[in-house]
This record gives structure tokens, C-alpha cells and sequence, in this order.
């Protein structure tokens, strides 16, 4: 009898790749869900551009939404006929009960000029907090852009005026001595009044035009034109059209000045990139004028009529004084920066 066969072998695992786990091994899983695919971002809505824009000369250097410029700009010229309108008539009104002024007495008086130059002082800061807070402007920027304002520019500016505006009296009083209105020199009180109300207020009032039009009103008109160059003369002529029209004088030739005066004051402006230099020429302009007024008025009020037939060719002469402003400006622009 053979023991190999009757004697039982101890169990042993099947070798590798055979028996019921082999086949279990290579059996496929049933199907599971798949990787969750990814979900689509949402689309975004495209950046706003910056509120100012350096590529942009100056007075064309704001990107502004449609809608702002037509809130502030109406509302700046709103508040300022009120303001004009509500003090002058306080002024009026203390007069005639302390004086006896006649209420269609249309002369300057100290107190009429001290509420115009207030009403239009306060203005101009207004328009800057305006649209630096409704448009997200930097308030820097709308009265210099790129560059900071200069005390240098200041300086220059203030000195060449001043000499300019003289010897333009002066050459118009030589060619035309009823141009200028200096004919009748006397002192009293009342050309003191003048004088002291002058000498404090209208630097303000000039100051404030000029941040009001040409630091706001031109930069948000403009703001409108999508292109540099058209906006920039669309701000310019819409600025300088309304600064003439608010002037309120149907004269053509007045209407003309103060419609030329604030397009040169725009000018130098864009030219010098910053206020400086209108700032300093409408003030020393205003003020040499409201001066030479007081001592030339014979001692009484200030006459301001802006009636038909009060302007003439003799305006051509101020006008040149601005035309040559806005020369000298872009000569000392360019030697500045070359």
C-alpha cells in the first residue's frame, strides 16, 4: 500500500492568480458616479474705470458715470443763483431800512458787493466737495492733475499778471480814455467801504469762480465724451459759454468778453495743468479793476451796468490782455517742462 496516498497533506493557499479570489480580484467594480465636474464661474462685471484718468489732459481728466455731472453741475449753478439772489437781498433790504437806499438802485454799495463776493466765495468750495464726494475724486486732483499744485506757479503767476492787467489799463487809457472809466477820482467813506470790502473779499470771489467753472464744471462736462480732444473742447466751450451767460448781460460785446475771459481762463488751465494760473489772473484782475472802480466812482457806489449798448469794439482790448495771458502761460509751461 503506498502511505503517500493515505496520508493526509496539510492545506495550503492556492498560488497567486488562481482560485475564487483570483477571480474575484479581476472582476470589475459596478459603475459609481463619476467626478463631479466643475461649475462654471460667474461672469464678471467689468472693472469700473479709475474717477480720474492721467492720460487724459487736464479738464478732461475725469471718468465720471453719466449721471453725476448731470446732478452737480445744474445743482452748483442752482445754488449759486440762490445764494446771489438770498444775500443780495438781505443787503438790500438792511440798507433800505438803515439808509434809505432805493430799492431800484442798481450801484454797488460796500455791503451789495461784500454778499455777491460771499455768495460766489462760497461757491467754489462747495462745487470741489461736491464732486470730489458724489464722483470719488480725490479733491487734490481737481485743482491740479497729475502734478501738486506749485507755490512756485503762485509766485510767477500773481507777478506777471499784476504787471499785465496794469499796462493793459494804461495802453487803453492812452488809446481810449472812456474805455476804462477812470475819469472821476474822490475818497469818502463809502470808497473806503469799497476799498477794505474789496481787498478782503474779491480774492475769494475770483478764487471761487475758478474752482466752481474750471476746477469742476468743465472737468464733469467733459467727463461726458468718451474721446480725450472732443471732450476737452466740449468742456471748455460748454464751461466758458455758461460762466458768460451767468454774467446776465444781453450785450453782445459784454456777452463776448466774459464768455472769451472764462474760455482763456479754461486755456491757461489745460495748459498749466492746474488752477494756479487762472486763480491768479482772475484775481488780480478783479481786483485791480474793483480798486481802480472805488477811486473812480466820484466817491459814491460802483456802477456795474451790463445793459445793451454798454460794451463796444473798446472790449477787444481786454480780450487781448487774455489772449496774451494764455501766451505767457504756454511759454512758461514749456520752459518748465520742455
Amino acid at each position: 500500500m503506498n502511505s503517500s496516498a493515505s496520508t493526509p497533506t496539510p492545506h495550503q493557499p492556492p498560488p497567486a492568480g488562481t482560485g475564487p479570489a483570483a477571480a474575484s480580484s479581476t472582476t470589475p467594480s459596478p459603475a459609481g458616479p463619476g467626478p463631479t465636474p466643475p461649475i462654471p464661474a460667474a461672469p464678471t462685471r467689468p472693472a469700473r474705470p479709475a474717477p480720474v484718468d492721467d492720460s487724459r489732459p487736464f479738464g478732461a481728466h475725469l471718468r465720471l458715470r453719466w449721471w453725476k455731472p448731470l446732478i452737480i453741475v445744474p445743482s452748483l449753478l442752482i445754488v449759486m443763483v440762490v445764494l446771489q439772489i438770498a444775500l443780495s437781498l438781505v443787503a438790500l433790504i438792511i440798507e433800505s431800512f438803515a439808509f434809505g437806499r432805493d430799492p431800484l438802485d442798481a450801484s454797488m454799495s460796500p455791503l451789495l458787493m461784500l454778499a455777491a463776493n460771499l455768495s460766489l466765495a462760497a461757491v467754489g468750495p462747495l462745487a470741489i466737495v461736491a464732486t470730489a464726494l458724489i464722483g470719488r475724486v480725490p479733491w487734490r486732483r481737481l485743482l491740479a492733475s497729475p502734478r501738486r499744485m506749485s507755490l512756485r506757479r503762485w509766485g510767477v503767476y500773481f507777478g506777471a499778471f499784476s504787471l499785465l492787467v496794469i499796462i493793459g489799463l494804461a495802453v487803453m487809457q492812452l488809446i481810449d480814455p472812456g474805455s476804462t472809466g477812470l475819469t472821476s477820482f474822490a475818497v469818502t467813506s463809502t470808497t473806503v467801504g469799497l476799498l477794505v470790502v474789496a481787498l478782503l473779499t474779491t480774492p475769494l470771489q475770483a478764487a471761487g469762480e475758478e474752482l466752481m467753472f474750471r476746477g469742476a464744471v468743465m472737468p464733469l462736462i467733459a467727463s461726458w465724451i468718451r474721446a480725450a480732444e472732443p471732450a476737452l473742447v466740449v468742456g471748455l466751450v460748454s464751461s466758458s459759454l455758461i460762466f458768460g451767460l451767468v454774467h446776465l448781460s444781453l450785450d453782445p460785446w459784454l456777452l463776448a468778453y466774459y464768455s472769451v475771459f472764462g474760455a482763456s481762463m479754461a486755456a491757461i488751465a489745460v495748459i498749466s495743468r492746474g488752477l494756479e494760473a487762472p486763480i491768479a489772473f482772475h484775481v488780480t484782475n478783479n481786483l485791480i479793476m474793483m480798486v481802480l472802480a472805488a477811486l473812480f466812482a466820484g466817491g459814491e457806489a460802483v456802477e456795474i451796468d451790463r445793459s445793451v449798448g454798454m460794451g463796444g469794439p473798446f472790449m477787444l482790448g481786454f480780450i487781448a490782455v487774455d489772449l496774451v495771458a494764455i501766451g505767457f502761460v504756454w511759454l512758461y509751461e514749456r520752459r518748465m517742462h520742455p
